[in-house]
């Protein structure tokens, strides 16, 4: 492997060291100047909690267990007993771990023909006020550590004549600054000169940085939400005010599981593996090479003045769908054609609190951000064979939020009031369907219950109150006063302390008070593979449920 790496060094042509520069044009033409990337954060920036053996459950990524034999890497990973390289190897897992740099090589280097290298330096509990502090590093001393290995990998390079230029810098870290009273408030300050200082040491006054938000799919979602929303407002302010610094959202990716009340606060194997390609989209779409995707609808799909039924399909993580994956969708004997775009039914989107938009209206589709897909696939297809006259579906979800945060009244973390953007969302569908000269019947919202929500005390004992504030203002808000609502519920997170609030009979309780509201207990869907989270089959299942309940009670 040494002896292919060397080769594949010697074969990139010399040339000098320029700084980071955000010119396509140059970027397309110079296919011989190594990509330098930096990684560095704490424990999410490692990977912990995640296994490179688990990798080959999730389709899109398969194969990145393996050495990735053309991509360069240098690393120091871990605290009291690190992790080293020592020098520039093939990329690949460190210790069985999967951090985001395997995809994001992997996708970077489909859309590039220059060749790529990974610096990573990265150690879980880590402040940026203490062991990433410039000036001052106390704790592990994570800043002149990461220095030192980022000037080392790059000397090697030099001593062999590699040409190179240092082309972004990915950064993911903050929830153990959240903790401390004086580096909190101080977070957004001392993230502007962190970026100061490595421009300054790096001699690269136009490195762009990309910061990635913290994992909120979690307990620290809920129980540390103002803490997280404090470091997110930091890094926003940075990123808002430094155009050389991108935010980059994670919340839509996918976390794994864990026990107890079922909640991590780590991405996990997939999640980490989804994190690499958002970091790598904005990298792709900084040098001007944007996804050529175009799935508008050829052909409107509906007569001319005739009616239109619109569904609206809202929720979280489940709705959202992050674990069906399309590949998967196409190996299930007869259901292989819901792979395929479906121009009868017009279908528009807002996936991830916005992450993902559709353009427009288009075929009803997968239309999941990593080869992923929903529920409104099978709920199309059941709705078109047993509801005569026009169909169209519109979807809103953030499967990083909770039940609080679609309330009217949403909470202290004012960037994740998702109530505004929703009722908008569902207005503007209803208005664009209207110029096209359709009388529109808004048929119902088909909301999927928080599902991190029936796993913490605390907001499983105040879910109803929220979810029936939400539903009367939204009836309000579109002047419906008997909108019907249909809210599907998988069976709540089973666990002793939980189980003495019963969810289930207070969601049922506002179906009995409330004629237009009705209550979903989809209970016998497919087993899933770890709790909360539904799989390929189990989304399919949602989405007939949902349907057939809009059959029987119409």
């Amino acid at each position: 492997m040494k002896h292919l790496l060397l080769v594949a060094l010697l074969l990139v042509q010399a040339a000098t060291l320029r700084a980071g520069s955000t010119d396509a044009a140059e970027h397309d033409a110079d296919t011989n100047t190594l990509r330098v990337f930096i990684f560095a954060g704490q424990s999410n920036m490692v990977g912990s909690d995640s296994k490179a053996k688990d990798i080959q459950r999730f389709p899109p990524f398969v194969g990145l267990d393996m050495p990735q034999e053309g991509i360069l890497f240098s690393y120091n990973i871990g605290r009291e007993e690190k992790l080293t390289s020592k020098g520039w190897v093939a990329l690949q897992p460190v210790d069985d771990v999967v951090g985001p740099e395997l995809s994001f090589a992997r996708r970077v280097s489909r859309e590039i023909k220059a060749p790529v290298a990974i610096i990573k330096c990265a150690a879980g509990g880590t402040t940026l006020g203490g062991d990433w502090n410039p000036d001052d590093p106390s704790g592990f001393k994570l800043y002149p550590l990461a220095l030192e290995l980022i000037q080392s990998s790059l000397a090697e390079l030099d001593r062999r004549k590699v040409a190179y230029r240092i082309e972004g810098f990915m950064w993911h870290q903050g929830e153990n600054d959240m903790f401390d009273k004086e580096f909190k408030p101080a977070y957004g300050r001392n993230l502007r000169h962190f970026l100061e200082r490595w421009r300054h040491d790096l001699k690269t006054p136009r490195l762009k940085f990309y910061i990635g938000e913290l994992c909120t799919k979690t307990i620290w979602g809920m129980d540390n939400r103002e803490n997280m929303y404090a470091i997110r407002a930091g890094q926003k302010a940075v990123t808002d005010s430094d155009p050389l610094a991108e935010y980059i959202p994670t919340s839509h990716d996918a976390v794994e599981i864990g026990g107890g009340e079922g909640l991590h606060y780590h991405y996990g194997t997939l999640g980490q593996l989804e994190h690499g390609v958002n970091y790598a989209e904005a990298y792709l779409r900084t040098i001007g090479k944007k996804p050529a995707t175009n799935r508008s609808l050829k052909t409107w799909p509906y007569a001319k003045g005739s009616p239109v039924k619109l569904f609206v399909l809202a929720g979280h993580r489940n709705m959202e769908a992050e674990r069906a994956f399309t590949q998967e969708l196409k190996a299930l004997a007869g259901r292989e054609s819901l792979a395929d775009d479906n121009a009868r039914i017009a279908f528009k989107y807002s996936i991830g609190g916005g992450y993902k938009t559709s353009q427009g209206w288009e075929p009803l589709g997968p239309a999941g951000c990593y080869e992923t897909f929903g529920p409104e696939l099978s709920f199309g297809r059941t709705l078109q064979d047993r509801v005569p006259g026009n169909i169209a579906i519109a979807k809103f979800t953030h499967s990083g939020s909770q039940m609080n945060d679609w309330t009217p009244q949403g909470t202290d973390a004012k960037d994740r009031n998702l109530y505004p953007q929703f009722i908008a969302f569902i207005q503007e569908s209803i208005r664009e369907l209207e110029a096209k000269g359709h009388p529109v019947e808004l048929a119902g919202i088909f909301y999927h219950v928080g599902e991190n929500d029936m796993s913490f005390g605390p907001y499983r004992s105040k879910a109803d109150g929220w979810l029936k504030s939400t539903v009367a203002k939204s009836r309000e808000d579109l002047a419906l006063p008997t909108l019907k609502w249909f809210v599907s519920q998988q069976p709540p997170t089973d666990e002793k302390g939980l189980n003495a609030m019963d969810v289930t009979a207070k969601l049922a309780a506002i179906g009995t008070a409330d004629p237009a509201f009705v209550h979903i207990q989809a209970f016998h869907l497919p087993p899933q593979a770890e709790q909360l989270v539904m799989t390929t089959e189990g989304i399919i299942e949602l989405g007939e449920v949902l349907a057939q309940s809009y059959i029987e009670h119409r």
